[in-house]
């Protein structure tokens, strides 16, 4: 009988362990008359290393710097840049590196499920409806033969991988067209650059390109945005805001004040780009950090979707993942309850309050 009680007793305590969800155990101490106008500094100048390569779904971590949005809570950022995500993902996973940007893709699940340990904590990019900064384009010259998306039956499409995000928003595009890959054909080009050469002399009549190059390409009559995204993929979760486990778990302090310089940041660039409100520094600031240094371009390209609260699709990252594990790219079991791990962006929005 003792036996079985300290058998139930261990169970207990093993279901109780597991049904309690950690929560976020920080130094909270909140003041207007702080430097950020909440969260106290912390006591000592703590550096965080965000891997980030110049991409413009990185404005919140390059606006958050200029800004002194991490300088009012006594963080200083270090960028890393790695050559591939193959790299970044291990130096995440060790500590090396504290947040990173990741793309939903194949590989990316694989890793995590074979256990590269990261958190999936914030949104990093998605399509602005109607205004999509990753769509389709067609030959300028193929307008009067492509006018819906059923007409790609037949074409070449370029898109620049496979079982990623960007063979996902095909895939989309065919179920929306009532077509399948087999009625299309599809043509890897891994470098979005080399689709509007391809585009001009003919060698694919449409291409899944991105920002700034769309715009490029229209203004010198290659090609037009074909349709949007958003039209079959309102929800496409592009990129995702990565962090160590030891930086949102051990280090809670600093990644609560991290998070909430970062979505200050994100807010910046949506007053500015939404709203029109002080677009001119917020570009200035893009120019800096980004490929795109032409400030004028700026005004006309549809730039990344940024959530100012940090709020991603989840939704559409698990359809995702199924559409790579349908198709055969899946190894193991990835477990999005343990990967998926919001709590510190949540409560950073509590924090600095939500975005109006």
């Amino acid at each position: 009988m003792k036996k079985w009680l300290a058998m139930l007793g261990v169970l207990i305590l093993l279901v109780g362990g597991c049904s309690d969800k950690e929560t976020v155990k920080v130094n909270d101490d909140v003041s207007k008359d702080n430097p950020s106008g909440d969260l106290a500094p912390l006591k000592e100048k703590t550096k965080v290393v965000v891997a980030e390569d110049g991409a413009a779904s990185g404005a919140g971590f390059y606006i958050a710097n200029e800004k002194g949005y991490f300088a009012d809570y006594n963080i200083e950022v270090e960028f890393a840049t790695f050559a591939n995500s193959d790299d970044m993902l291990p130096a995440l996973a060790s500590g090396e590196v504290d947040i990173a940007g990741g793309i939903s893709s194949a590989a990316f699940f694989n890793a995590i499920a074979q256990g590269i340990d990261v958190k999936i904590v914030a949104d990093k990019g998605h399509n602005v409806k109607g205004k999509s900064y990753f769509t389709f384009v067609i030959g300028a010259d193929k307008q009067d033969e492509i006018k819906t998306y059923s007409d790609l039956k037949g074409k070449r499409i370029a898109v620049s991988g496979e079982n990623g995000v960007d063979d996902y928003i095909f895939h989309l595009m065919l179920d929306h067209a009532g077509l399948t890959k087999d009625d299309v054909e599809f043509v890897l080009m891994p470098d979005f650059g080399t689709m509007l050469a391809a585009i001009e002399n003919g060698s694919i009549d449409a291409a899944l390109n991105i920002e700034p190059l769309i715009t490029t390409g229209v203004a010198k009559g290659m090609h037009v945005r074909f349709g949007d995204a958003t039209d079959f993929a309102p929800e496409a979760q592009i990129a995702m805001v990565l962090g160590s486990p030891q930086f949102m778990n051990e280090e809670q302090d600093v990644s609560l004040r991290f998070m909430a310089a970062y979505l200050k940041g994100v807010r910046d660039y949506n007053d500015a780009f939404k709203k029109g409100e002080g677009k001119d520094e917020i570009i200035d600031i893009m120019t800096q950090y980004t490929a795109l240094k032409d400030a004028a371009v700026w005004e006309d390209v549809n730039v990344t979707g940024l959530n100012p609260d940090g709020k991603m699709f989840i939704g559409d990252i698990r359809d995702q993942y199924e559409l790579y594990k349908k198709n055969g790219a899946i190894r193991g079991d990835f477990k999005f309850d343990e990967a998926i791990d919001t709590d510190i962006t949540e409560k950073a929005v509590e924090i600095i309050g939500q975005y109006e």
